[in-house]
């Protein structure tokens, strides 16, 4: 959005939760979108996630390095197709610790191994209700990137999914970087701006790449 009265600013949301606007300028958020279409293509690609209790996730799903799947990882795409997760690439780590020294500081990114994505797909009707990522067993930052559609961002607190929690417009391009303090609060995306994407990114709807680090100690693939 261009000439606004407010321009937006960094964001220390709760301690340890930061947005960051505009973190991922055109170029590389088109960069980004191209990579997220050829993960999404099958095998290991795009599907809806269904709950234990049979409901299905309104926001659709490809995985990398580890896949996802409630509320556990596996090395396959157990509730999919069945072959083996997509592999985590080097770059999209070090997309992820830079983008952790950016919002949090230098510190707050020593050591973290990223080799986890999980990348949303949202239509205008998609939800994410609000949940906790706390199937890793490491306690290293989450890093959120956004492309496409503006969304309302719902950041809470680490005990209930209700109140106190805070909403924040993401729109393409925002980076949410979320640790130490915050890294077990509970979010998530009760509303989707449809049509809202910028028009030179050519992407209808939202995507949303969430990297982590899992802590887990048997190596993920390979990456290219």
């Amino acid at each position: 959005m261009e000439a606004e009265l407010f321009p937006r600013g960094r964001t220390h949301v709760v301690p340890g939760a930061v947005h960051v606007p505009d973190w991922l300028d055109a170029g590389a958020q088109r960069e980004l979108l191209a990579a997220c279409r050829e993960w999404a293509r099958p095998p290991a690609g795009l599907r809806s996630v269904r709950t234990p209790g049979g409901g299905t996730m309104t926001a659709r799903q490809v995985c990398l390095g580890w896949h996802w799947y409630p509320y556990s990882y596996a090395r396959t795409v157990v509730d999919g197709d069945g072959t083996p997760v997509k592999p985590f690439p080097a770059w999209l780590g070090d997309l992820g610790r830079r983008a952790v020294a950016d919002a949090l500081g230098p510190d707050a990114a020593t050591g973290a191994a990223y080799d986890i994505a999980l990348i949303n797909f949202y239509d205008g009707d998609a939800r994410m209700g609000m949940h906790r990522d706390s199937d890793e067993k490491s306690g290293a930052p989450v890093v959120s990137l956004s492309l496409g559609d503006t969304c309302v961002f719902r950041f809470g607190n680490t005990e209930t999914r209700a109140r106190p929690y805070t909403d924040v417009e993401l729109r393409s391009g925002d980076l949410f970087v979320f640790g130490g303090p915050s890294r077990l609060a509970y979010h998530g995306v009760p509303r989707v701006h449809a049509g809202t994407a910028p028009p030179a990114l050519g992407l209808t709807g939202r995507l949303n790449i969430t990297l982590r680090v899992s802590g887990f100690q048997v190596a993920a693939p390979d990456a290219p």
